[in-house]
């Protein structure tokens, strides 16, 4: 006869909360290699509702977590959809977190989540509220947040019942039939009637108004270039090339993780020739990131996926390996001993490409024989070079060289396993947490002794209210 043994309430809980935020730090609903977009939003969807329902305080305060801009976005959504349930006592801290995590995310985001907010039919007087200070708040940049997002900030209007100044309300309700007094709506009137006048605005508005001119895509790009921000110009770089247009990148104006990604995108040749100014962006970026968030480690071996899956799909494409090779320069810079090990060899990591199977067994060992003081492994967690060989060697490792866990060994996982709403892991000896961005790295090793059992749900909520208080301080 089978024995069932429940798990004390506070370890499920533990659990519970665990599995969602390593799901908010790596999941955003898109394609992975082995899993479809469908099945990812089904999941982590599932995972909002069930930690909303029981566990709703905490459920707020993991906006504060580090979490990625998607779940934070689907956080703020469910929470002002259940404004009903909250408690009296939590009801300002509530507040606070949402307005504070809404003006943090960047100005698409934050306009796409309010025009979310009318989507769902969500229309109580706290998402009104919400939504009018966070208005207020762009007043400096009102003008050009109403010419790059119009017909967002027009129906965000409209849903609220704002009453906007006079020219605001001509512009965004297409009154264009007199000239404006703001330069910049004048520029955007103008466009309507001169293909010139386009070039002035900003690209993702010039855009839409290139086909209405029926200019060549190619001509509007090389226009267009000087207006179009650094992500804009890595969004659209494949598809500029296959204009016939090269679009200028320069690598020192992109984030840690997105240069990575920059970087592998690039011929091998042209990493060759680009290497001092590449190397010089990377460089530049670890300093900015170590100067915000200082991090110091001893020796230091990672263990580093390349294998084909690293690749990620149409939707997130080389992610995996872009974490890889971001963190690699990351830990070099920060580690007193560093080592890095790939699952295929490379000389060079500025000229890593996806390749082979998933070996993590034999580069783990090889990292295990350097004694470090800490082994990262960046991996989806799909040991299939052999099957499961990691998780034998890590039994054997802990069971007989080191029971007491002298050498501390954490997986980071960038891709989120739909199948068990979880990140896949390599063994239940080490804890797995997930990463979407190298930047998140101070963080997320912060939160990997919860993954590893040494912090009680006590722990984990001082944790998490400790983090609140910054957010709202900061």
């Amino acid at each position: 006869m089978a024995m069932y043994f429940a798990l004390p309430e506070e370890e499920v809980a533990r659990e519970d909360l665990l599995m969602f935020i390593n799901a908010c730090l790596s999941c955003t609903g898109q394609r992975e290699f082995y899993d479809d977009a469908y099945g990812q939003k089904v999941s982590l969807d599932f995972l909002h509702d069930y930690i909303l329902g029981n566990y709703r305080r905490l459920y707020c305060r993991t906006l504060a977590a580090g979490i990625n801009h998607f779940n934070q976005i689907q956080i703020i959504l469910k929470l002002l959809a259940t404004g009903k349930d909250t408690k009296a006592e939590d009801r300002e801290e509530e507040n606070n977190l949402i307005t504070s995590a809404l003006h943090n995310l960047p100005p698409h985001r934050a306009w796409k989540l309010l025009l979310q907010i009318r989507r769902r039919g969500i229309n109580n007087r706290r998402a009104r509220a919400i939504a009018k200070h966070y208005l207020n708040s762009r007043e400096d940049r009102l003008e050009f947040n109403a010419v790059k997002y119009r017909s967002k900030l027009q129906a965000i209007a409209t849903h609220n019942h704002f009453k906007l100044a006079p020219e605001l309300n001509n512009f965004l309700f297409r009154r264009w039939d007199q000239s404006f007094t703001s330069e910049l709506f004048e520029q955007f009137r103008a466009g309507h009637y001169s293909a010139k006048a386009i070039y002035n605005l900003p690209f993702t508005v010039a855009e839409g108004l290139a086909v209405k001119h029926n200019i060549p895509r190619d001509r509007f790009l090389a226009g267009i270039e000087g207006q179009m921000t650094a992500h804009e110009k890595l969004r659209l770089q494949g598809s500029s090339e296959q204009a016939g247009t090269k679009v200028e990148i320069d690598p020192r104006r992109l984030p840690l993780t997105k240069l990575a990604l920059y970087i592998l995108s690039l011929p091998i040749k042209t990493r060759e020739q680009k290497r001092s100014e590449l190397e010089q962006a990377i460089q530049t970026r670890i300093k900015t990131i170590l100067g915000r968030s200082p991090i110091k480690f001893g020796r230091v071996c990672a263990v580093l996926d390349r294998s084909y899956s690293s690749s990620g799909s149409s939707e997130k494409r080389r992610r995996p390996l872009g974490v890889a090779l971001a963190v690699n320069y990351l830990l070099a810079e920060s580690a007193q001993e560093y080592q890095a090990f790939w699952t295929v060899p490379v000389s060079d990591p500025l000229l890593v490409t996806p390749r082979g199977q998933t070996n993590l067994a034999d580069p783990l060992l090889s990292a295990l024989a350097s004694e470090p003081d800490l082994v990262i492994i960046i991996s989806d967690g799909w040991d299939n070079d052999p099957p499961a060989a990691t998780a034998e060697l890590l039994r054997v490792y802990r069971g007989k060289l080191d029971p007491q866990s002298k050498v501390s060994i954490i997986h980071l996982n960038p891709v989120f396993n739909a199948d068990n709403y979880n990140l896949k892991r390599l063994s239940p000896l080490i804890p797995t947490v997930g990463i979407r961005e190298a930047e998140d790295l101070p963080i997320v090793l912060e939160f990997a002794k919860f993954a590893e059992g040494k912090g009680t749900l006590a722990e984990l909520e001082e944790y998490l209210g400790d983090r609140v208080k910054q957010l709202l301080q900061g």
